[in-house]
């Protein structure tokens, strides 16, 4: 279900809103200190829904990896007032052509519509907006940029002095054709409410992190990206749940991710995480999604080995830009 209202107008295949409508109203005053074609803007709670909308819009089978409805859906774990107040926006003419979202104060995860990547007066915009502290984006000393390697904003934060930091590894698998069982003698259940817990302690084992707790993973799935996710537990032959996953389809026919994955930290070393990512990418083959996208750092070895071992292909390396202290 729905949790927001959206216009009936459309402009550039993205339906506008009171998102549109309040960035053109504010203008000038919205995070800025110069008249500009562009607006950046903080959306309301209620404004989302036209931001996931154009993220669903932007993905397509080929594109670089990018800034995805899911990223926003896992971030909802915080809930829906965190979550929009870590979103940056840029329109004009409008439509959206940009949506950031501060994975923390230091690092924008930011795509842009595919037919304005290569905008010059956009991404000067950008590339001052996101190295200047005051227009409220990227906090002042060390800070990540990270967008699609097609983009002309990357060439620009070089000449802002910000460097190439260190590489990822995209990695991909066609969902064309069955995906085969995911073996290692397990059993996969989808999480509900009622195993909540189970899939939160697998992640805190996983990552060694105590912040995704039950509270969080209810507030996520009562985001409006879940009704496009399932969470997945893989259980050993003695009812151990020994892995986890979330994946996120972006609707019919566009590419899928996984985020997260993890193995248990008593249960590694058995084909576990192998396991579940297949189970993963025939949760998206069934939710219908054309294939499925995770990106690893280059230096996790054992994680890009573990995606390559579930049938994904590794792609060319991406690196993020960083501007130092």
């Amino acid at each position: 279900m729905r949790l927001w209202d959206v216009a009936d107008g459309h402009a550039g295949g993205v339906p506008q809103s009171r998102l549109m409508r309040n960035q053109m109203r504010r203008a000038g005053a919205v995070m800025c200190d110069r008249a500009m074609s562009n607006v950046l803007s903080v959306p309301g709670v209620d404004e989302l829904g036209v931001v996931v909308d154009a993220l669903r819009e932007w993905q397509y089978e080929g594109a670089p990896i990018q800034l995805h409805p899911g990223d926003l859906g896992w971030f909802w774990s915080a809930g829906p007032q965190a979550t929009a107040a870590a979103v940056r926006t840029w329109s004009g003419g409008g439509r959206l052509l940009a949506v950031g979202m501060l994975d923390g104060p230091d690092l924008l995860r930011l795509t842009i519509a595919p037919d304005a990547r290569r905008d010059e007066g956009l991404a000067q915009q950008l590339a001052e907006d996101l190295t200047r502290p005051e227009r409220g984006v990227l906090k002042a000393g060390e800070a990540y940029v990270e967008s699609p390697q097609d983009a002309l904003l990357h060439d620009l934060l070089l000449e802002h002095d910000w460097h190439v930091d260190e590489p990822w590894t995209p990695l991909h698998r066609d969902l064309t054709e069955p995906v085969g069982d995911p073996g290692a003698g397990l059993r996969i259940e989808v999480t509900g409410p009622e195993r909540a817990h189970v899939r939160t302690a697998v992640h805190r084992s996983a990552f060694n992190s105590p912040a995704f707790t039950d509270e969080r993973w209810h507030a996520m799935t009562a985001g409006p990206m879940y009704a496009d996710a399932r969470c997945l537990v893989a259980y050993d032959e003695q009812d151990s749940a020994v892995a986890a996953v979330t994946v996120w389809s972006a609707g019919p026919g566009k590419p899928g991710v996984l985020e997260p994955m993890g193995v248990h930290q008593d249960h590694r070393g058995h084909g576990y995480g192998r396991a579940i990512t297949v189970a993963a990418a025939a949760a998206l083959q069934e939710m219908g999604a054309s294939s499925a996208m995770v990106n690893a750092p280059s230096s996790n070895v054992a994680a890009v080995a573990t995606y390559a071992s579930a049938g994904f292909t590794k792609l060319p390396e991406v690196r993020d830009r960083r501007r130092d202290a």
